[in-house]
């Protein structure tokens, strides 16, 4: 059996988006977990709307997904003259004619068909002429007059089409420029692509590229046609559903490896597990689970798997996509032992990086940014002389652990007779300037026992100079 190769051909007339990420993963998926190869191939043949910074996004973007490729990145603009010599191929073998047809003829032959009630079509009229290329042709494949041409899909199953339906079509241009679907299974034969796995909107050209392979002498290629994703209301996916170029999801905060995840999910299952990693969807992905029916894209599922792999990640492995995020914020922090610990504290509580790098800006300052509401209901004359006692405490610690902080904590609850959270949400304000944080104790061993000691004495002196 011939290795498994598969490919991913975008257009390069804008970003990567959603519906085109998932198409790459689930070839790449396939090819990885074969062992088989993936070829990226750039369609650039509409040269007008292609542009180098689209192509350049599109690249960026796999890479961030972590979608490498094994050949290409090849380009449809470098490889007309592939095309010509397989169109010449096709007319010599009589599998293919030059047509002389001017536009309104063509329109009128389609207006003479639906006033007899059939299908608007080219009727064939330079078939037998055997024309000679010139300034003013095209070139048209010879398609079947009767019978069906029958697209054997491993998702959506056997969907035949008939023949007498599709008329010659063109599959080179006047000025000698290949036609998509001439290009692309030229492409595919000459790359030895022998799986596709693409949105069922290109279901419709599939028969007229099995005529090709025929006419060619070329064998098929497994063919499966997933169905298109949609937004929560059932329409099609528009950027208000959440369809945001993949750059947009990496600014937001989200990480790669829970992208993958679940855009996998959107038309893949394994029995009811939702969470995987990068391994596991190469061990476990394959071509018979793909859905039917159209997927759902949930913003909202998108951002709770997201915290999964947060939480399920090393400091070490997020910190230098927070540390990016962080210098968006004006924060300059290093990639050490103070932000693996800072990190480790927001995990549990962070559903996106961009949330964790916020959480993370007291952490760095010198001063928090006190807000006037809690300060208002916390920073208050009743909770002075206790901040002191615990920064005076904190500051004579020999120990600066969990348990030393604990004792010195349990022995103000005495002194004061108050609960721990009447003296933890002072402690919180003064630290951190907010009433939410991490844990209070962890939160302060990451923080250190200076910083802390500080933030404490300067909160107590701000209640002072109020006071006066």
């Amino acid at each position: 059996m011939k290795p498994v190769v598969t490919r991913f051909p975008p257009s390069p007339t804008g970003f990567l988006h959603i519906g085109g990420a998932r198409t790459a993963l689930f070839n790449w998926l396939y090819a990885r977990k074969t062992n088989g190869k993936f070829i990226l191939r750039i369609e650039d043949t509409d040269e007008a709307r292609s542009s180098t910074d689209s192509t350049d996004a599109i690249l960026d973007a796999l890479q961030w997904l972590g979608i490498d490729w094994d050949e290409g990145p090849y380009f449809q603009t470098e490889r007309k003259d592939i095309y010509r010599r397989y169109i010449r191929k096709l007319v010599e073998t009589g599998h293919a004619y030059y047509c002389s047809c001017t536009p309104d003829e063509i329109t009128a032959m389609r207006e003479q068909a639906r006033a007899r009630g059939l299908k608007p079509m080219y009727n064939g009229k330079c078939r037998e002429k055997g024309l000679s290329d010139s300034d003013n042709t095209v070139v048209r494949l010879k398609t079947p007059d009767a019978g069906v041409t029958v697209v054997e899909d491993i998702v959506k199953g056997d969907t035949a089409f008939q023949n007498a339906e599709m008329d010659d079509f063109i599959i080179q241009r006047s000025d000698g420029s290949a036609m998509y679907n001439l290009a692309v299974v030229v492409d595919d034969i000459t790359m030895g692509i022998n799986t596709i796995i693409r949105g069922d909107d290109h279901l419709i050209n599939t028969p007229k590229q099995i005529l090709i392979y025929k006419a060619l002498g070329a064998d098929l290629p497994v063919f499966g046609h997933v169905p298109m994703v949609l937004g929560p209301d059932k329409a099609r996916l528009s950027k208000r559903h959440g369809a945001m170029s993949v750059g947009e999801y990496r600014n937001m905060g989200y990480l790669p490896d829970a992208v993958i995840n679940y855009l996998v999910r959107l038309g893949w299952s394994h029995g009811d597990q939702e969470f995987f990693t990068r391994k596991d969807l190469i061990q476990k992905f394959d071509l018979e689970h793909l859905g039917r029916s159209a997927s759902m894209f949930d913003m909202q599922k998108l951002t709770a798997l997201n915290a999964r792999h947060i939480q399920a990640k090393s400091a070490p492995d997020l910190a230098p996509s927070l540390l990016l995020l962080l210098k968006d914020l004006g924060i300059a922090a290093e990639n050490d032992v103070f932000t693996h610990k800072v990190i480790e504290t927001l995990q549990p509580r962070s559903k996106t990086l961009v949330e964790m790098a916020e959480s993370a800006r007291f952490y760095y300052v010198d001063a928090p940014d006190i807000d006037e509401k809690a300060a208002a209901r916390f920073l208050t004359a009743d909770t002075a002389d206790m901040l002191t006692r615990i920064a005076d405490a904190i500051d004579n610690l020999p120990d600066f652990t969990q348990d030393g902080l604990e004792k010195i904590f349990k022995k103000i609850m005495a002194d004061f007779n108050l609960g721990f959270g009447k003296i933890a949400q002072p402690l919180r304000v003064a630290v951190t300037g907010t009433t939410v944080s991490p844990g209070i104790f962890e939160m302060l061993l990451a923080l250190g026992k200076e910083k802390t000691v500080h933030r404490i004495r300067q909160a107590a002196a701000r209640i002072s100079n109020q006071a006066l």
